[in-house]
C-alpha cells in the first residue's frame, strides 16, 4: 500500500541513498592512511531521483538543468592531496557523514509522517 504513494517512494529512496552515501564516507575513513587513495562522494540526491509526479520544473531558462549525467555510483570527490597521494580530509568526511545522517532521520521522519495520516484517515490511532 505504501510503495504506491509518490512521497513514500521518494522517503525510501533518500533512505537508501543516505545509507549509500554513509557507506563511501566509511569507506573514505578506513582508507584515510593508505597511500594513493582517492576520496570518493556519491552524486546529490536530487540529482539521481527522477519521478513522474515529483519531477523538477524550471521557471526560467537556466534554472534547472535536468542532466542524467551523474549514476549512482560514487564519483571521485577529493580535495587537496597529501604527500603520499591521498586526498582524504577526515574533517570534510565527518561533514558528509552528518549531512548523510540528517537525510536519513528527514527521510525517516516523512515516512513516519505519511504512516501516521494513514493510519488516522483509516481510523486508526496506533
Amino acid at each position: 500500500m505504501f510503495e504506491k504513494l509518490g512521497l513514500t517512494r521518494m522517503a525510501q529512496a533518500l533512505a537508501a541513498h543516505a545509507g549509500s552515501r554513509v557507506e563511501v564516507v566509511a569507506r573514505n575513513v578506513a582508507n584515510a592512511d593508505t597511500p594513493g587513495f582517492r576520496a570518493m562522494d556519491m552524486p546529490a540526491f536530487a540529482s539521481m531521483y527522477e519521478d513522474d509526479g515529483f519531477s523538477l520544473r524550471g521557471t526560467r531558462v537556466g534554472h534547472i538543468v535536468n542532466e542524467r549525467s551523474l549514476s549512482s555510483s560514487p564519483v571521485m570527490s577529493g580535495s587537496g592531496m597529501t604527500p603520499n597521494g591521498n586526498d582524504v580530509s577526515l574533517d570534510q568526511q565527518m561533514m558528509k557523514a552528518i549531512e548523510a545522517r540528517q537525510s536519513h532521520e528527514m527521510a525517516l521522519a516523512v515516512y513516519r509522517s505519511t504512516s501516521a495520516i494513514i493510519r488516522t484517515s483509516l481510523g486508526r490511532n496506533n
